[in-house]
């Protein structure tokens, strides 16, 4: 079977997409992978050695400069019109595609040859291209079990298949709490300001309890934060790229962090009790850590109620009960199928 798997504009994207690729050239089907330029080298360095790889034109439409929208936009229909020629010579059999702006214009023209077309949405709130392409779509393929904001005509078959993880997330699946008091924090880059600024405070004011601290920040806070836990006597360990992520989810006790969809993914496969700030201006973040919070892994905290008393007291509570982070943990962990379960669904 021809199938063309769709990504692009960011690693979140395109990691579930390599993936699932790899699953279904070992089950012998012919894959083409489509992508932009900002993941071109991505995909290039993790695609299996039988895949192919074409570039598209596609960029976000959710600039608010009224030209850079008409550019966006321009751009997503050129590589449409480009991707409908293609096809008329040489029509794969089944369209996957894996969200984002990327995706767009080979919905479009797998929709005008009729081809069947399976979305995977990553996220618990869908997203506004998902949304806007929905309407092309056979079978939408979801992370979470519940997706909010779903189009109310949306005509689209819905499938829970979970999210694809790396494999080293799948070796340490179910792995049991080792319960030395250790604490991951992780914000990325763009949203480690506030955790950077409460974390630090809030530890600081768990008198006699020893706690140690994986702190994953920006490289400009580094030194700053390394004196303040000096300073406060915490053990910690303050980094501005954790390589082995999988490792330091494993060995934390808790983990601080935000609520982007492969995170919280992450620590369902792994099972780790987590405390989640959605970043405030991303909706599908505060539907990923609601979506965490409803299994009992952990707290979905707002960033205006995300303070040092609040962490404080609830760190606490919860380093004096560990039967309670092991019920946590229990609760967080979801059985990782979803490699399997994407690719049973499109060739079936």
């Amino acid at each position: 079977m021809k199938i063309w798997i769709a990504t692009g504009g960011t690693g979140g994207h395109v990691f579930p997409a390599l993936s699932v690729a790899t699953e279904l050239v070992k089950r012998g089907h012919k894959i083409t992978i489509s992508c932009d330029g900002r993941v071109s080298k991505m995909v290039m360095d993790g695609k299996p050695k039988k895949a192919r790889r074409v570039f598209i034109w596609a960029a976000g439409v959710g600039a608010k400069s009224r030209i850079k929208q008409m550019i966006a936009l321009s751009k997503i229909g050129v590589s449409a019109i480009a991707l409908i020629i293609r096809f008329l010579f040489s029509r794969p059999n089944r369209m996957v595609a894996f969200g984002g702006y990327a995706s767009v214009p080979a919905i479009f023209a797998a929709h005008v040859w009729k081809i069947p077309t399976y979305l995977h949405e990553q996220n618990a709130a869908i997203g506004r291209a998902n949304k806007f392409a929905m309407r092309w779509v056979k079978t939408l393929m979801t992370s979470f079990e519940t997706v909010n904001g779903m189009p109310t005509d949306a005509k689209a078959h819905v499938v829970y298949t979970g999210l694809p993880v790396r494999e080293d997330f799948l070796k340490n699946a179910h792995a049991p709490l080792k319960h030395e008091n250790k604490i991951l924090v992780t914000g990325g880059s763009l949203g480690a300001q506030i955790l950077d600024e409460i974390v630090p405070l809030a530890i600081a004011e768990m008198k006699g309890k020893k706690i140690f601290i994986t702190h994953q920040t920006r490289p400009e806070n580094v030194e700053k934060l390394q004196r303040f836990y000096a300073e406060h006597k915490i053990h910690a360990n303050v980094l501005s790229f954790i390589r082995d992520m999988s490792t330091a989810i494993v060995d934390a006790d808790l983990v601080i962090g935000r609520s982007g969809a492969s995170t919280v993914i992450e620590l369902e496969t792994i099972g780790r009790p987590a405390i989640l700030v959605p970043l405030n201006i991303n909706p599908d973040q505060a539907a990923n850590a609601a979506s965490f919070e409803k299994l009992g892994g952990g707290f979905a905290v707002s960033q205006d109620k995300f303070s040092v008393k609040w962490l404080s007291s609830t760190l606490s509570e919860l380093f004096e009960n560990p039967t309670r982070l092991d019920k946590m943990a229990k609760k967080a962990y979801v059985e990782n199928l979803a490699v399997k379960k994407i690719a049973d669904t499109v060739t079936k």
